[in-house]
């Protein structure tokens, strides 16, 4: 733990606004925000283009360690998390051999990241095929959560859940107040759709249309409904569910939705044909999503935005060959989740305090980490240092392959310095990060 130190800056995002303050901190903890100049002791004082925000919380990474380390690993991804403001991640269930579907598994992950990290790192568990007798178990030994998919996964070993295990996997979290977050895209859908071959993107979108979203989603909130768990749709890429996510919450299901950074970014008309660093599941789609997912963001029917960090080997992008149908399906681009945000964001005119609220607020709150997601009196002294109208071109990367869509595209917003629990993070620095779960430290 670090002594006591005092960061202050004429721009600091609170979670009741944007003012003047100083920070205080010690033993890793906020113990008092105070006036600009009632600092108390010597402060490090930020710039005058600086703004003091909290550590972000990124609760959709794909680490895909151990089994998969040679598509990321805990060192590799959680220093790009670092050199990205991003002070804590949790960790996705599956990717990694074996997946985290049982208590056994979780302590497997968590005995592969030991060490390793750089930020704080917590973990979903797994929800598959009869192992809802483990989901229990899994949310004691600390998961924040359990993950499911509606269709198949990708990989063999996380098979998805039919409307039956899905009422099972549900049923048993009621009755704990779990939380099951869902990739919602429907099988049957797909299959009825034109099956994409080759490098034609509009090939690639036509067979995953914007149907396939809405009627997982449809899926989801009658089995939130009949059964009273909570629920949250992961990685939102079609607007059109939107109507019946905003109605569901009226009727009083309890379902949050997050979006990702490259549906608020990119576009279908934009992604070359052949560009297979591009490739998502579900896809990314036309400017009319985007744009909608952007106002409903500002309007509060879309609760967060984090990465789907979901990186892989060049050789399996299948750059060379540019083949949508069988290149894999994930977006690198955790390191500059904060950057792409805050550029489209501005350009919208929303602020650093909506920013802040969507990737670190409310991702703590949706996991459950209370030490986390803003600069109070009480949470860790999670702080990131930010430049919000310094430009950037998206170069080198951290990430074990870094592969990304994001290359050379041209960002407002660095990263100049970050403290992790009151401890300065250095890129290249030893690694300081925790092994935490819900509700603790």
């Amino acid at each position: 733990m670090s002594g006591a130190f005092v960061v202050r800056a004429r721009r600091v995002v609170l979670p009741d606004g944007e003012r003047a303050a100083a920070v205080h901190v010690e033993d890793g903890v906020v113990t008092a925000v105070t006036a600009f100049d009632d600092a108390g002791v010597e402060p490090t004082t930020l710039a005058d283009d600086e703004v003091l925000l909290p550590g972000l919380v990124d609760s959709h990474v794909h680490v895909n360690e151990p089994g998969r380390t040679e598509w990321e690993g805990f060192a590799s991804g959680t220093r790009a998390a670092a050199a990205g403001g991003i002070t804590t991640i949790v960790d996705m269930p599956l990717n990694s051999i074996p997946p985290t579907v049982n208590v056994k598994a979780l302590q497997v992950k968590r005995q592969a990241a030991q060490g390793q990290v750089s930020v704080d790192v917590a973990f979903w568990g797994g929800a598959v095929p009869g192992n809802a007798s483990q989901l229990q178990r899994l949310l004691a030994a600390g998961a924040v959560g359990v993950k499911c998919f509606l269709l198949d996964s990708g990989v063999p070993e996380f098979p998805p859940l039919d409307d039956a295990g899905l009422r099972a996997a549900l049923t048993a979290l009621a009755e704990v107040d779990g939380l099951l977050i869902a990739h919602c895209e429907d099988d049957d859908v797909i299959a009825a759709a034109p099956q994409a071959g080759g490098p034609r993107y509009a090939d690639f979108l036509a067979s995953r249309p914007g149907a396939a979203e809405e009627t997982a989603i449809g899926r989801l909130i009658a089995a939130a409904r009949d059964t009273g768990a909570r629920v949250h749709v992961v990685h939102l890429a079609d607007a059109g569910a939107l109507p019946m996510l905003r109605a569901a919450r009226a009727d009083g299901v309890r379902i949050t939705v997050e979006t990702c950074p490259h549906y608020l970014t990119f576009s279908a008309e934009e992604v070359p044909d052949g560009a297979t660093s591009f490739k998502c599941c579900p896809p990314i789609r036309e400017a009319s999503h985007r744009e909608a997912l952007w106002a409903a963001l500002a309007d509060g029917d879309i609760d967060l935005v984090v990465s789907d960090h979901s990186p892989c080997t060049p050789e399996l992008k299948q750059l060379d060959v540019g083949d949508f149908a069988s290149a894999w399906g994930g977006i690198a681009g955790l390191q500059v989740t904060l950057p792409v945000v805050w550029t489209g964001a501005r350009a919208r005119g929303l602020t650093l305090g909506d920013v802040a609220r969507w990737m670190s607020a409310a991702p703590a709150q949706l996991t459950g980490l209370t030490g986390k997601g803003g600069i109070a009196v009480g949470k860790d002294a999670d702080l990131v240092v930010f430049a919000p109208d310094e430009r950037f071109s998206v170069a080198e990367l951290h990430h074990r392959n870094p592969v990304t869509p994001y290359t050379g595209r041209e960002l407002s917003g660095v990263v100049r310095r970050t403290w992790l629990r009151g401890q300065e993070l250095a890129a290249a620095g030893a690694p300081l990060g925790r092994l935490i779960s819900r509700a603790g430290r």
